[in-house]
């Protein structure tokens, strides 16, 4: 679906960031033993696998690159 290549690519740099947030979230709470910071880590990784379904579904093939 061309005409949503410009949403996908927007998402890509979503879920980009997210990873990026969610694994210093996991360091601090691997650190520290923080459970705000592996709480704050699950639910990143859960908004991050939301937006990798939305790449799917504009068409965008897979979204989640590990």
């Amino acid at each position: 679906m061309p005409e949503h290549d410009d949403l996908v690519e927007r998402l890509r740099d979503i879920e980009e960031v997210l990873r990026d947030r969610a694994y210093e979230r996991l360091r601090e709470a691997a650190e520290s033993g923080d459970a705000d910071a592996a709480a704050d880590e699950k639910r990143l990784l859960q908004a991050r696998r939301a937006v990798a379904r939305a790449i799917v579904a504009l068409g965008g093939g897979a979204g989640f690159d590990d």
